[in-house]
């Protein structure tokens, strides 16, 4: 062959091939390794790829394998086309009869079968027998007080006497005789109460007042009374406050500085006075007003400037001190926790029935 033919025979193959995509056979050696690391994984990719194989689709997905559409849905659809037929035409009683059984059969609930339950007794067949003692297992001890319930049934259905008239020419009507457990308080009568009282002085001098009383006493921190009157706090008659605890429980305590309103009764529950130093604090008091005696139903404090002299009378009584640093003020806490911790023995011992 010419060799003008061969080299057209070569320009033809050459444009062929431009044509075409190249295979790994068409690839010369050497030019593998000058692939990239893309085209390295795109052919490890599209080898998985042709290996995989279909297993679940978002239809076989939803397909139950315990569950049968026509089993159990067209059940349900069935009894209601029958329930809806039978209300519009007339059937035979006997037809009718099958139709409503097999409706209901369909459409009631499931049975379950409960097993043993301790507060379900009363379905048991012989719940009534109580082996003699007869025991009343329905009974309830709800609104009866609990002398009534210590004396049992029999005290309860005790029977009244019959008042019998006495043969006389005044008649004379006998009071129909009443069980004890049948007592009740009048109406009117009020519940004493375990709060417990203190009384501070009412002069304008004494470290506490009712205007800083609270501050102390229950935050356990000194604010002079000048500096509640600058912020613009109200003088109370009195004040409830609440002693915090160790486990987050409080108690209350009431704090005044007027103990002639008190009654009998609330005098039994004033656990502590704190002192100002005049005797004329005690003027109108039980006791005659006799401190010394006083201070031997009540527990006495005195609260003042550790700088200051102590006073005379205060020197003579029976008082617990409790001494305020006006420069060192986070020892404040410290003393006036010894005020409860004094408090509390107190009352342990004398005032039990009080709460502390």
């Amino acid at each position: 062959m010419p060799l003008e033919k061969i080299a057209a025979i070569k320009a033809k193959i050459l444009a062929i091939k431009r044509t075409k995509i190249k295979g790994d056979d068409d690839l010369q050696p050497g030019a593998l390794e000058q692939r990239t690391f893309v085209d390295a994984e795109v052919d490890v990719t599209r080898d998985i790829v042709s290996r995989e194989r279909l297993w679940r689709t978002r239809t076989t997905i939803l397909q139950s394998v315990g569950k049968q559409f026509a089993k159990n849905i067209f059940s349900i659809l069935q009894s209601i086309k029958a329930r809806e037929e039978g209300s519009q035409r007339t059937q035979n009683p006997s037809q009718s009869a099958v139709t409503s059984s097999a409706v209901s059969y369909l459409t009631r609930p499931p049975q379950v079968i409960s097993g043993y339950n301790r507060y379900d007794q009363e379905r048991f067949k012989g719940k009534e027998e109580t082996e003699g003692f007869k025991i009343d297992t329905m009974g309830t001890f709800h609104g009866m007080a609990l002398k009534s319930v210590t004396e049992g049934a029999q005290a309860r259905k005790m029977p009244q006497p019959i008042p019998q008239p006495i043969q006389q020419p005044v008649p004379v009507i006998q009071p129909v005789s009443r069980p004890i457990s049948q007592a009740r308080p009048p109406p009117n009568q009020k519940k004493g109460s375990r709060t417990p009282i203190i009384i501070i002085p009412a002069a304008s001098t004494s470290l506490i007042t009712m205007l800083n009383a609270k501050d102390i006493l229950e935050d356990l921190k000194f604010v002079s009374t000048e500096d509640k009157k600058s912020l613009g706090t109200k003088r109370d008659n009195e004040v409830l406050i609440h002693r915090r605890k160790d486990g987050g429980l409080s108690v209350p305590y009431r704090i005044i500085d007027n103990p002639l309103k008190l009654t009998p009764d609330d005098w039994d529950r004033v656990v502590a006075v704190f002192v100002q130093g005049p005797a004329w604090q005690f003027k109108s008091w039980p006791w005659s007003g006799n401190p010394v005696e006083i201070f031997s139903k009540i527990k006495a404090f005195h609260l003042k400037w550790s700088e200051l002299p102590l006073d005379t009378n205060v020197q003579k009584w029976s008082v617990n001190i409790m001494n305020l640093d006006r420069h060192r003020r986070h020892l404040d806490r410290a003393t006036l926790q010894q005020f409860w911790e004094v408090l509390d023995k107190y009352m342990m011992k004398n005032k039990p029935h009080l709460r502390y």
